[in-house]
């Protein structure tokens, strides 16, 4: 994806840095300083922390000229490091790119964004892992403001692993610590692209032997989303109502012997280091769709069935 850079402003104790030019949206050079009254005379509709006696604006121009600037405002408590990594990140380029594309929501000229409060970031390291956000999207025609709360987090990949002995078929799975839902969960094995590596398939091979163990060639992997329309652009969305993960779904099919089943059953593998406790778990796949509550496993075998149906994968 193409980086955008932005001018800082001195007043971020940054070196401006030369400015990318995107068809999509331009970024303004010059950061501003607004007081915590006049945050809240722009009455927000969303819940903030404590105001704090200043906090950063940025404006940008989106593609039609004949648009209103967007301002881009950090919440208060958001530091002035963390803000400038959240707009220069490729998570909110590409989503503002995904607001201008062909079937994006600003396209047809009947919605407009106002403002965009940045709530929150998560750093992997020293790269951007999440961003929180909330934009203000008016419908034109009503003034109503439809709901604009991202959790942006960007593409990901999975793969369904088919593996043949004797007469039965088993699925590869994992079974992974889930924060979130407070459970263990049954899922394929999955991952995120890194922020500026777009190499949707080595991603998938990578993941798969860090988190099973099993080595995979990227000329045997089917890409099971590339069998979608091309308006889809050959993704799935998991939770479009307040995530922008895009997933790639692929599938690999391959012959083992018995042994290979067994060895691969409880196996414990993952990045232990980055608190990663995965296990491995193997299941008939005539059962799969019963024992997995994982979306991306019954997306999964709902694309390889249709494709299967339809004669869309390849002979071996």
């Amino acid at each position: 994806m193409t980086k955008l850079m932005m001018l800082l402003n001195a007043s971020l104790g940054g070196v401006p840095l030369p400015h990318h030019r995107n068809p999509l949206l331009r970024f303004s050079n010059k950061f501003s300083l607004l007081s915590s009254s006049k945050l809240l005379h722009r009455r927000f509709c969303t819940k903030m922390t404590t105001p704090t006696t200043t906090s950063l604006t940025q404006t940008i121009h989106l593609n039609d000229k004949e648009r209103t600037p967007v301002e881009i405002i950090a919440a208060p408590g958001l530091s002035n490091h963390d803000f400038r990594m959240a707009i220069e990140s490729s998570l909110f380029i590409k989503w503002l790119e995904n607001m201008q594309c062909e079937t994006g929501i600003l396209t047809y000229g009947d919605m407009s964004l106002k403002r965009v409060l940045v709530q929150g970031v998560d750093m992997f390291g020293k790269r951007i892992g999440f961003i929180k956000f909330k934009a203000d999207v008016i419908h034109d025609e009503t003034g109503n403001q439809v709901p604009g709360i991202v959790f942006a987090r960007g593409p990901a990949v999975a793969v369904l692993i088919l593996l043949e002995s004797g007469n039965e078929t088993y699925v590869v799975l994992t079974e992974q610590v889930r924060v979130p839902v407070g459970r263990l969960i049954l899922e394929l094995p999955a991952g995120m692209l890194d922020d500026d590596n777009g190499d949707v398939i080595g991603t998938a091979v990578r993941e798969v032997e860090e988190e099973t163990g099993i080595k995979l060639k990227m000329s045997d992997m089917v890409n099971l989303t590339a069998f979608l329309e091309p308006a889809t652009g050959g993704k799935v969305f998991p939770s479009p109502g307040g995530c922008d993960e895009e997933l790639s779904l692929f599938m690999y099919k391959g012959e083992v012997d018995k042994e290979v089943i067994a060895a691969l059953q409880g196996k414990e593998t993952g990045l232990r280091d980055r608190g990663e406790l995965i296990k491995v778990r193997v299941v008939p796949y005539d059962k799969l769709w019963r024992v997995a509550a994982d979306m991306k496993v019954l997306l999964a075998v709902a694309l390889y069935e249709m494709a299967k149906r339809d004669g869309l994968l390849p002979l071996k």
